[in-house]
């Protein structure tokens, strides 16, 4: 996605900068579980700048397809990782020590259906966000591309 050279710019949000600097020095061992449920880095290209934006985000598993809710606590406005992915679909993930290049998307309605259910399990506040909210909160599905 990016030359090794560049610059990664972390989320502006402490505690989550925080989290994103311990789980890559210790290759996720520090940080991949939080609170219970497993994290992942993801890093997008920014829409606007151009820069590459990592954040820390609650991945559930679909067979080989990483999920992720665009949640953003139910605020009004889809996160800004959401919509740079919406406009460069290509990202990468880090899982734990394993860290890939994929696709991102938006589930379409039937595939949200079947898999909000998934994300409400691994972090039941997902259902309390999506009635905070107008918004229909994205569900965003990612398949490793193969090397």
């Amino acid at each position: 996605m990016g030359s090794h050279a560049e610059a990664v710019v972390d989320s502006p949000v402490g505690w989550v900068a925080d989290h994103i600097k311990r789980y890559v020095a210790s290759d996720g061992e520090d940080g991949h579980l939080w609170r219970g449920v497993q994290t992942a880095l993801l890093t997008t290209r920014g829409r606007r700048s151009g820069k590459l934006h990592r954040t820390a985000l609650i991945y559930g598993q679909d067979g080989d397809r990483y999920l992720l809710v665009a949640s953003q606590g139910g605020a009004p406005k889809h996160p800004a990782w959401y919509l740079n992915l919406t406009d460069q679909p290509e990202v990468e993930l880090q899982v734990g020590a394993d860290k890939f290049t994929g696709i991102a998307r938006t589930a379409n309605a039937e595939e949200r259906a079947k898999l909000w259910s998934t994300m409400t399990g691994l972090w039941p506040a997902y259902e309390d966000y999506q009635r905070k909210t107008d918004r229909e909160i994205p569900l965003v599905i990612i398949d490793r591309i193969q090397d």
